[in-house]
């Protein structure tokens, strides 16, 4: 049923986690015809014949105008809008796959960007956008949007209040996102800084594992507390925003909004959060134990039962702040625990050393 005030549109989104589905469900709560891509066969069949993804959003019922299929060229033959969800080491592998539909060839359908982080390519890890610019048909080209912001799934697809940023160079792509999700509990802020947004969503996920793993340590020591986290929050946010600058970030209000500050407040804080969870596994369940290195954690993430996008995102920032010669100490904390370089709380004293200049 249409929402008053809406044009009904048909859009696709490709990949049925928990954020591709809640993002599918907003967009079918706005009364439009969505069809959701999924690679699980049973997940296809749950949403079509329960209305539920009981794998990544179990409990909470898909609209009828929400329809799943095991074939991704039916999320954008004939799509006005296409929404990327597919994390990012499948992403590219994932958009290969549509870029046959008419609609992509000929640009008619609108693309945003759901998914956060970095892609591997021959020249190096890169941004998402400036990526799927290179790999999509070129008038792509400065009209892809992308979309951040402090929203985890579980809370999205319960309705509960949520702002996010759409960041296009072409402002008036990201204003047709806004038109496309924007409801009553969904609040879109249009954004011009792409760079920036991108880099916030990506690099939050790093500092998020650092916070996780102070969260737990903070309960075996009399040392750390409430202060300390929100010690390394400001710190955090300041690598974001220094990372950012370097890559090209045009507005820098940008880390001090919702996308910037609020996402990453959210990361480190909410119980939904799967690189807060992943550093305090790290503590407390001895997670990296079969690992030997960050390469072969990612490699292996699958066997973790969850994806923390801050485990790839560490590398890669790793090699982008070396290249470019940035000091970003929280970033490469991570990675070296990562890459069983040394401990967390040897990390934490020596980064809390270093602030302090013990």
């Amino acid at each position: 049923m249409a929402v008053a005030g809406k044009l009904v549109q048909r859009i696709g989104v490709l990949g049925a986690g928990a954020w591709g589905t809640a993002v599918a469900k907003a967009l079918a709560d706005n009364g439009h015809e969505v069809t959701l891509w999924a690679r699980e066969t049973d997940i296809v069949d749950a949403i079509n014949e329960r209305h539920e993804n009981p794998q990544f959003l179990p409990g909470v019922r898909l609209p009828d105008n929400l329809r799943a299929s095991a074939e991704p060229l039916d999320a954008a033959n004939g799509m006005e809008a296409i929404f990327l969800g597919v994390p990012s080491p499948y992403l590219l592998s994932s958009v290969k796959r549509i870029l046959t539909s008419p609609d992509i060839m000929d640009g008619r359908a609108l693309i945003a960007v759901l998914t956060k982080g970095f892609i591997e390519t021959f020249r190096g890890p890169r941004l998402i956008v400036e990526t799927l610019e290179d790999y999509l048909p070129g008038f792509y080209r400065d009209n892809l949007v992308y979309i951040s912001g402090p929203s985890h799934a579980e809370e999205v697809s319960r309705g509960l209040m949520t702002g996010l940023a759409a960041a296009s160079s072409n402002g008036r792509n990201a204003i047709r996102v806004r038109e496309l999700l924007q409801s009553r509990s969904l609040l879109v802020f249009p954004s011009l800084d792409t760079v920036g947004v991108q880099v916030c969503g990506a690099v939050k996920n790093v500092v998020a594992i650092a916070f996780g793993m102070l969260d737990a340590l903070k309960a075996e020591s009399d040392r750390f507390g409430d202060n300390t986290e929100s010690l390394l929050l400001a710190a955090g946010l300041n690598e974001i925003q220094t990372f950012g600058q370097a890559l090209g970030a045009t507005h820098p209000e940008t880390f001090t909004s919702l996308a910037g500050v609020g996402d990453l407040d959210v990361t480190c804080r909410s119980v939904h959060g799967r690189n807060r969870r992943f550093g305090r596994d790290i503590v407390q369940k001895n997670a990296l134990a079969p690992f030997k290195d960050a390469v072969d954690l990612v490699s292996r993430i699958g066997e973790l039962g969850y994806l923390p996008e801050g485990a790839p995102a560490s590398i890669f920032v790793r090699r982008i702040m070396e290249d470019k010669r940035i000091d970003m100490p929280i970033c490469r904390g991570v990675h070296r625990i990562l890459d069983r370089e040394l401990s967390p709380s040897e990390f934490i004293e020596e980064y809390l050393g270093g602030l302090s200049g013990a």
